[in-house]
């Protein structure tokens, strides 16, 4: 997210050789490999990405499974299907079976400023589920990474709080807000630039400054610190870089995950005032390893600051231009899921402007294909999400809606 509630124009897909504008049906009833990072140039081509027509047109339908107030995000536990539904205004609330729980599992609403892009803004998982991470912005408006014991039932131990990292918030927006545990077990983090707009500080290309970045760090407390850095993150031992980094050149990576079938990282990154982009870092090439994807020298494809280097940049796969596909993407997964075959491999995202929720073919050599529009007008589309099967979800922060992407009969 990087705009409150902004206004739509016209939109040109770039990539894209089809699209469909069938809204998807939405159904109101109830119903661990390891990562072998090593550093690759990255390609400095800026010319956008081709698409290709594919056949199988994915259908699917929406299926509204709860509605939990200010709903950003969901998270699941390993050996676990309940649904972990995280709540912008500061609390986690739980479905079991269907069911939403009268109780949250985790309250700290009176101790974080939420609205906007300010709130409880990510929540995942340790392995073992034995313990959570958050992400939100605190009463100051400051970042914080933070853990928590988790009990057999999936309840939070709100007296075990311990703070892993607080990032210093210059503007109230581009917060990131984005936490997962990746393939390697190791905690990573999206910090969006700092905020207001064009990258006032240029934080996004400096590597003495957290913003603006992926962060990757082993939550294990060791020599006095809440936090160890892996051995192998890219700016450990480079002079003035801060060793928490694992990738820069991001403006807001509201939302990016790990595909569950070859460990690459995908990231939807929110545009400034024209393009949208999604990025991919192959697992083959480390996985976002000491990569640059080019905010704020680029947006998406194009030159933005020119005072900022154009060199080492991973060019986006695909953009979309402002306009009626929307203003500001929220990522993201490529669907692994068993339950709609035709759409398995495809990336899915949405777009919180238009309320689109939309999915791209990805081609063998992870080029972008064609797109097609599965739903429209989901009001505050806030993230595309994936279920420990592969399936999807999708959630609305404006109507607190929790949908379950299904096939279309």
């Amino acid at each position: 997210m990087n705009k409150s509630l902004p206004g739509l124009c016209i939109a040109v897909i770039v990539g894209a050789s089809a699209c469909s504008s069938s809204p998807a049906a939405i159904d109101t009833t109830v119903p661990v490999n390891t990562l072998a990072p090593t550093i690759s140039p990255a390609p400095t081509d800026t010319t956008a990405p081709t698409g290709t027509t594919v056949s199988g047109t994915p259908r699917v339908t929406l299926s509204r499974i709860s509605t939990v107030r200010d709903a950003l995000d969901i998270a699941f536990r390993n050996g676990d299907t309940t649904q972990f539904v995280v709540s912008r205004d500061g609390f986690i609330a739980v479905i079991r079976n269907g069911v939403l729980a009268d109780d949250h599992v985790l309250d700290i609403s009176k101790t974080i400023v939420s609205g906007g892009e300010q709130g409880l803004l990510g929540l995942a998982f340790a392995t073992d589920g034995k313990h959570a991470y958050v992400n939100f912005t605190n009463s100051d408006g400051n970042t914080i990474i933070a853990e928590y014991a988790v009990g057999s039932d999936g309840t939070f131990d709100p007296a075990s709080q311990r703070q892993l990292l607080k990032i210093d918030q210059p503007y109230p927006n581009h917060n990131g807000g984005a936490i997962r545990v990746g393939p390697d077990g190791y905690l990573y983090i999206g910090t969006g630039d700092g905020g207001a707009g064009g990258d006032p500080e240029r934080r996004a290309l400096d590597t003495g400054d957290l913003l603006g970045k992926i962060l990757r760090i082993d939550p294990t407390p060791s020599a006095g610190k809440p936090y160890t850095i892996p051995a192998d993150n890219p700016f450990l031992r480079v002079q003035g870089a801060r060793p928490e980094i694992w990738s820069i050149g991001l403006r807001n990576p509201w939302r990016f995950s790990f595909d569950r079938t070859t460990a690459d990282l995908w990231i939807a990154d929110v545009g400034q005032d024209t393009w949208e982009e999604i990025d991919v870092a192959t697992a083959a090439t480390g996985a976002g390893r000491g990569s640059n994807f080019g905010w704020s020298a680029f947006e998406g494809t194009h030159r933005f600051n020119a005072d900022q280097s154009a060199d080492g940049v991973t060019m986006p796969i695909f953009e979309y231009q402002h306009g009626d596909s929307g203003c500001s993407i929220s990522g993201g997964v490529r669907y692994r899921g068993a339950k709609i075959p035709t759409l398995v491999g495809w990336y899915v995202f949405g777009d919180y402007c238009s309320g689109q929720l939309r999915a791209l073919q990805i081609n063998p050599d992870l080029t972008a294909g064609t797109t097609v529009t599965l739903a429209t007008d989901i009001r505050g589309l806030a993230s595309v999400a994936e279920g420990p099967d592969g399936e999807l979800y999708v959630l609305s922060v404006e109507t607190g809606e929790v949908f379950a992407i299904r096939p279309s009969n």
